[in-house]
């Protein structure tokens, strides 16, 4: 089997820088300015072309688009070396396709101040307001005008939410069968798809189920078998069922290559049970674990804006993603006795957050990582028996370090929102099964009631084994998000809640 389809799945960003250039100012100070910047970004070895014509008027504008299209550019840096013409330099957004980013040169020295100041604070002003006219989004850092240094770094973080809006935009979500009829939480409109960019092709679990047939006896399974087998380790404890397991991977594999169309990515939303079990003879977490490793995240129960967050998240962090249920609280008997572990927080900072078994084995501790069973479909499908369809969990305790909750929704209400919640897993041992953590999250327990709980948000999250909230913010602010909740610190008040509590 050929990685290939699944490194390419997380697209590559290459960035194209135009200068431009007010037709009352030098032209040479937005050239040698942008030059300054070509130089350090060679040295930094950042892959990244440009368009020798400095853009002064419309004619200028179409002619650099062509230059950076010849050379494969599909995300656009337009930099103000000077004040900048806002009309030709916003005609720029208008026309590339891709996201595109405005910054501004900021002056030099106070030793070159008549004839080399670019006014280039003040031409950013008029090109935010011509964006706002042309109704384009725009990337815009935090403080926008810099050195080449600080160019350099704004293009840095850029690169992230360049590549996830090309992602999402050419994404194409394969979801496997509707929400069982007591299950309901993560169903969702599409609508917020299409709004997005995103396609989503829905099948029928039958479908899945005819085309994992026809994989039995693939000559391929072998070969992913002894591939399981030594990224299992010493964690092998059911080398028995990973047979099945491989022919579920090789369908799933070939189920993308044959139905990508004309996306450029694709993600996967499949239902996990009850049926499943009973008719596959397994359970598909661990196949989905290893998929999620090469850069196609599969979420759980057909949970379509699950594999959307974890998309994101892949896109914006290059981390592998998974998807977790916020699940349970952390008994008051643990926190007592981790007081160095839990030094800083309250009880009501931490939760449990747990899946049955879809971490990949990069994201468990090691030595923790090991084939189980679902205990939980065990106990009603085969309570009076050695597990055998149940079998196919990876469970672990996830690596301890900083990490990052992140969900995109289209809500019950219809609209789409979204929260980021930074923190950090604990180096507890959660004394529990699954793929599980005893995650920190600094005042959880407001975010749980006034964001999760009241903004009507499914129990899945994505989480990704980084600090990621600046970029994921950008994100979903450049993809028309309005609405970005995240864990408020003491002290400022969600809109609903009680000042007097």
């Amino acid at each position: 089997m050929s990685n290939d389809v699944i490194i390419n799945n997380i697209p590559e960003v290459v960035p194209g820088i135009i200068a431009v250039s007010r037709d009352c100012f030098p032209v040479e100070l937005s050239r040698s300015r942008r030059d300054q910047i070509l130089k350090l970004l060679k040295e930094q070895k950042q892959n990244v072309v440009y368009a020798e014509t400095v853009v002064e008027n419309e004619i200028d504008a179409r002619k650099a688009l062509a230059e950076l299209k010849e050379q494969g550019a599909n995300a656009l840096i337009v930099y103000l070396g000077n004040f900048g013409p806002e009309g030709p330099e916003t005609l720029l957004a208008k026309e590339f396709d891709g996201p595109a980013m405005y910054c501004a040169a900021a002056e030099e020295t106070q030793e070159n101040l008549v004839n080399g100041r670019g006014d280039a604070l003040c031409g950013l002003l008029n090109a935010s307001y011509n964006l706002a006219l042309r109704n384009l989004k725009a990337y815009i850092p935090e403080y926008p005008v810099g050195t080449p240094e600080a160019i350099c770094g704004m293009i840095a973080e850029f690169i992230p939410v360049a590549r996830a809006v090309i992602g999402v935009r050419g994404l194409k979500v394969i979801s496997f069968g509707p929400r069982p009829f007591d299950f309901l939480a993560c169903n969702a409109p599409i609508k917020g798809l299409y709004d997005l960019g995103v396609t989503i092709q829905e099948n029928s679990e039958l479908d899945l189920l005819v085309a994992y047939q026809k994989h039995a006896d693939d000559k391929r399974i072998p070969d992913v078998v002894a591939d399981m087998a030594k990224e299992l380790g010493a964690g092998n404890d059911y080398p028995g069922i990973l047979e099945r397991l491989a022919q579920y991977e090789l369908t799933l594999i070939d189920w993308y290559l044959d139905n990508k169309g004309a996306a450029d990515s694709v993600v996967f939303a499949n239902k996990c049970w009850p049926a499943f079990q009973t008719e596959f003879k397994f359970v598909p977490c661990y196949v989905n674990s290893r998929l999620a490793a090469r850069g196609i995240p599969v979420s759980c129960e057909t949970d379509i804006y699950g594999a959307l967050s974890e998309f994101i998240l892949a896109c914006a962090t290059g981390s592998v993603p998974t998807l977790l249920d916020i699940n349970n609280s952390v008994p008051e008997d643990m926190f007592k006795s981790n007081p160095d572990k839990v030094k800083g927080y309250q009880l009501t900072d931490l939760v449990m957050n747990f899946h049955c078994g879809n971490t990949a084995v990069c994201s468990l501790k090691p030595g923790t990582a090991s084939m189980k069973y679902q205990l939980i479909m065990k106990r009603s499908l085969e309570p009076d028996t050695e597990p055998d369809i149940t079998r196919g969990t990876l469970e672990g305790t996830i690596n301890p370090g900083q990490t990052t909750l992140f969900r995109l929704q289209s809500a019950a209400d219809g609209q789409m929102r979204s929260y980021i919640a930074e923190g950090e897993i604990l180096d507890i041992d959660p004394r529990s099964f699954g793929a599980i953590g005893v995650f920190a999250i600094p005042e959880f327990g407001r975010f749980y009631r006034h964001v999760l709980v009241e903004k009507n948000y499914p129990h899945h999250a994505g989480v990704v084994l980084a600090k990621a909230g600046k970029t994921l913010y950008s994100i979903v602010k450049y993809l028309g998000i309005s609405e970005v909740a995240f864990n408020q610190p003491k002290g400022m008040l969600y809109p609903s809640e009680n000042p007097f509590a």
